[in-house]
């Protein structure tokens, strides 16, 4: 059982590094100046139905003080804008610049291009105990942080 669990540690590392690293050197190459972290976080305002400063923070699992340091780069880079809501000025929003849906587009042509790359090399879509077993991955995850 132990070698198992080394296995599969080895593994998910290996795995998440390697897209990490290759997500990062594809964008680069496609003109793409921002850093990874700099991207998710532009994908998570985007995605974030009222995306204030403590949302982004709760949903990135970063501290407030990192996020800001994030966003305050964003901000000056002209890639999002900060704000506060009329009604209630305790409430710090952000909101993304048309400058960073050309970067979004071409992160999501990469993640739609490395699935379609998996289906096409590994028959995904005829292996269902694969399919099934990353799905309780990824909600054991979900679940347990």
């Amino acid at each position: 059982m132990q070698k198992s669990k080394l296995l599969i540690n080895e593994l998910l590392v290996e795995v998440f590094n390697h897209i990490l690293s290759i997500e990062e050197e594809t964008l680069r190459k496609r003109g793409i100046k921002l850093s990874m972290n700099e991207i998710h976080i532009l994908e998570a305002i985007e995605n974030e139905v009222e995306p204030t400063m403590s949302n982004l923070a709760r949903k990135l699992r970063v501290t407030m003080g990192t996020l800001t340091t994030n966003i305050n780069r964003l901000v000056e880079k002209k890639y999002v804008l900060r704000y506060q809501e009329e009604s209630d000025r305790r409430k710090v929003l952000v909101k993304l610049d048309a400058s960073a849906y050309p970067i979004l587009k071409e992160h999501s042509k990469f993640h739609n291009e490395m699935i379609d790359s998996l289906f096409l090399d590994m028959n995904l879509d005829e292996d269902e105990v694969l399919i099934k077993s990353l799905e309780n991955i990824s909600n054991y995850f979900k679940n347990k942080y």
